[in-house]
């Protein structure tokens, strides 16, 4: 008897696709923003019949969602079809922020000289609502706000190959910000200005003077802060 899809992943809540969009890529992009938004756990296993069963779809869709995943470096699948998320090793997290830190830092540079006064007044508002988040300790709500900040600035470079290099990246480094939550989670308390995003004000701050080097830097330093952090979380 099969368990129920809330029974067989905990943790994990995906809406049942619309028939607007195919249904392959439904539940591609619903597995994608739980990959980037720190929804699943490294080593995670997901089957295909607890997905099929949330998404309200049959297995071929969840199995072809699952390979696309597993090609871009996101997940790993077994020979069964059924596929899990890689482990969280330091190896693992150095490599991707190195990655990151390139190619999100030449987004940001671009992205620059695309800094429109709505679009500041955009960061800003994301950055309020981060912070109300914080206070009402949601960390998954500062997870998703953190994440649109970021994905505001990269779209602003108007480049569609960085944009999927980035995208990819951050599938495959989502996982590491749920390990993040995890350890901070039961910690949880109110969050002053400066404490953990100093880096995204000095972001700011470098749009607003259309300072590209300045941005590219402001990225760098907010990466390797979390990975900093997420080092001592991490397995050998």
């Amino acid at each position: 008897m099969l368990k129920s899809a809330a029974t067989a992943l905990p943790g994990l809540s995906i809406e049942p696709v619309a028939s607007r969009s195919t249904v392959q890529d439904g539940v591609y992009q619903r597995l994608s923003e739980a990959l980037m938004n720190g929804r699943l756990d490294p080593g995670q296993q997901l089957t295909i019949a607890s997905i099929a069963e949330m998404c309200g779809t049959s297995h071929m869709p969840v199995r072809e969602a699952l390979r696309r995943l597993a090609a871009e470096g996101a997940l790993e699948v077994a020979s069964t079809g059924s596929a899990h998320v890689p482990a969280a090793s330091r190896g693992r997290l150095d490599d991707l922020c190195e990655a990151r830190i390139i190619n999100e830092g030449a987004a940001g540079a671009k992205a620059a000289a695309n800094a429109s006064p709505a679009m500041i007044r955009r960061l800003e508002s994301i950055m309020a609502d981060y912070f109300e988040a914080a206070r009402e300790h949601d960390l998954g709500g500062m997870t998703t706000r953190n994440q649109e900040f970021h994905f505001t600035i990269y779209r602003a470079a108007n480049s569609p190959v960085l944009m999927r290099v980035i995208e990819t990246l951050w599938l495959q480094f989502g996982p590491f910000l749920r390990l993040l939550t995890r350890h901070v989670e039961p910690k949880a308390r109110p969050l002053e200005r400066d404490s953990y995003t100093t880096h995204h004000y000095d972001i700011l701050d470098a749009l607003r003077r259309g300072d590209a080097k300045a941005v590219s830097k402001g990225i760098g330093a907010d990466i390797k802060a979390t990975r900093d952090l997420l080092r001592r979380l991490c397995e050998g």
